[in-house]
């Protein structure tokens, strides 16, 4: 993986996130991936072991769980 990709939901928690990774990393290296928006990317991001949103996953593959705003099952939900 090349880019980080940031996964969030819409909610105040993941916006305000959202803004704060792309002004510290760009928004060249982050792949942006609102799941309430494309729930089909749900399961991609447990595989890559999100638990809850806003998280960053980066290059290396660690998973970065950011202030908690909803857990996946709330997402699917």
């Amino acid at each position: 993986m090349t880019k980080s990709i940031f996964y969030h939901a819409g909610c105040p928690v993941c916006i305000s996130a959202e803004h704060d990774i792309v002004k510290l990393i760009g928004s060249d290296n982050v792949e942006i991936i609102h799941l309430g928006d494309n729930p089909e990317s749900i399961e991609k991001a447990e595989k890559l072991g999100v638990k809850s949103v806003p998280a960053l996953i980066t290059p290396q593959g660690n998973v970065l769980h950011i202030n908690f705003g909803a857990s996946l099952e709330e997402v699917k939900n």
